[in-house]
């Protein structure tokens, strides 16, 4: 297997790119997400791969961050979706947004990604709610939270409490924006009372 691939980055051609590694060129397929953040042509550029293998041939996929390739992989495991779609969903959303989409199981979120209708985006929530977490440690939990807002210190104060992440994060999604920490956590343990 090809786990990472460092070289010249000859051609840029979405979503392919080609890098040349001593004068061998490796086609990899990128989403936007990594091409967006790719060096000029002629530059050296190191990614992370993932290397599959099939009956019509060996496709070499690349990341720029190890979180990337591990939410791809995930979306791999989920039934009916191939590499294409899941690089359209890392093409279509940031590997933080697809965490708080499926922490907060909003399949509207998903279903504005080309090629991801209702029921993919619904088979994704139900698949990776509990995988993508796991393969991304911490990542759910900060994703819920947002810039400016309390909400990542008010889903840490309650899985210590513990409850579980579903339950935090169904607790703080009700909450409104811009709380405090204090008052986030009282009115958080309120709603989940009421539960």
């Amino acid at each position: 297997m090809i786990g990472r691939i460092t070289g010249l980055l000859a051609e840029k051609n979405p979503p392919q790119i080609l890098i040349d590694v001593n004068g061998v060129g490796y086609e990899l397929e990128v989403p936007m997400s990594t091409f967006y953040s790719l060096p000029a042509t002629g530059q050296t550029v190191s990614l992370a791969t993932h290397m599959a293998v099939r009956e019509d041939g060996h496709f070499l996929y690349g990341f720029a961050s190890e979180d990337e390739r591990a939410t791809f992989r995930q979306l791999l495991k989920v039934a009916g979706i191939g590499a294409r779609t899941a690089l359209a969903v890392l093409s279509g959303l940031s590997v933080t947004d697809l965490a708080q989409a499926i922490a907060l199981q909003e399949s509207g979120r998903l279903i504005k990604i080309p090629g991801i209708g209702k029921k993919t985006a619904e088979r994704l929530l139900l698949e990776l709610r509990d995988k993508l977490p796991k393969a991304l440690p911490g990542l759910a939990a900060q994703a819920a939270a947002q810039p400016g807002d309390d909400r990542g210190d008010i889903i840490n104060a309650l899985l210590a409490l513990g409850y579980n992440e579903k339950e935090a994060l169904g607790a703080v999604k009700q909450l409104p924006d811009g709380v405090g920490v204090s008052d986030g956590i009282r009115q958080a343990l309120k709603g989940l009372s009421k539960a």
